[in-house]
């Protein structure tokens, strides 16, 4: 009776694990731009990317599947963003500076590590300040602007708090197809430092931005 409990129980561990692996996140990362050079595929959570080989090296990367945190130090330090999935071509912020990623929603959904961290797309927080990008009033809070590359809210997405003068900090210039805004009034303009044409939209849903599609190069809070 004890060895029959005894092979259950590893029965079911061995089930478990596969379970975990198959619903896991999966990224790539490139050591060139346009996914080009070596690269290195992680489905679980690298503490030090030292550890394989690929510290300070990536330049472009592509989530398969969940949301990403990469960190500038190992265990997670420093200056960290959140990727969604989607394929991230250049890395402005981020290009040969990552140390550490883990994933922080299993599979895209039900599972998040930080409840105010939990939609997709790219997140910017500095743990040497304690907020979020764009956050002058103490404290974490949730992302008020979703940029989408698809229509309808689909393909590869960022999600915002502050103003940016230029998308391509965030690997988002020229991208954005549709918006989501969760609060405030914000401005979107075709050029870099809120030049040429504008627009400003209000909380809503946006599934196409018809005049302004992949033209968005800038956007700040209005009001």
């Amino acid at each position: 009776m004890e060895k029959n409990m005894k092979r259950l129980l590893a029965a079911a561990a061995i089930l478990a694990s596969f379970a975990q692996a198959a619903f896991a996140g999966e990224i790539t990362l490139f050591t060139d731009n346009d996914f080009r050079g070596a690269r290195v595929t992680i489905n679980r959570d690298a503490y030090n990317l030292a550890d394989i080989g690929f510290n300070d090296r990536a330049s472009s990367l592509i989530v398969r599947s969940g949301v990403w945190q990469l960190c500038e130090h190992k265990d997670f330090g420093g200056y960290c963003a959140e990727f969604g999935p989607g394929e991230y071509r250049e890395l402005p912020r981020f290009n040969d500076s990552i140390s550490s990623a883990r994933e922080v929603t299993r599979g895209g959904r039900g599972y998040d590590r930080d409840e105010r961290r939990g939609g997709p797309g790219w997140r910017d927080h500095d743990e040497r300040r304690g907020d979020w990008r764009g956050d002058d009033r103490g404290g974490p809070r949730g992302d008020a602007v979703q940029l989408f590359a698809g229509p309808r809210f689909e393909g590869a997405a960022v999600s915002l708090s502050g103003d940016f003068r230029s998308l391509n900090e965030v690997g988002f210039n020229d991208r954005a197809v549709s918006i989501i805004i969760n609060e405030g009034r914000w401005e979107f303009c075709e050029h870099g430092d809120f030049r040429g044409q504008c627009v400003v939209f209000g909380p809503g849903r946006y599934p196409f931005l018809e005049g302004m599609n992949n033209r968005i190069s800038s956007m700040r809070r209005v009001r």
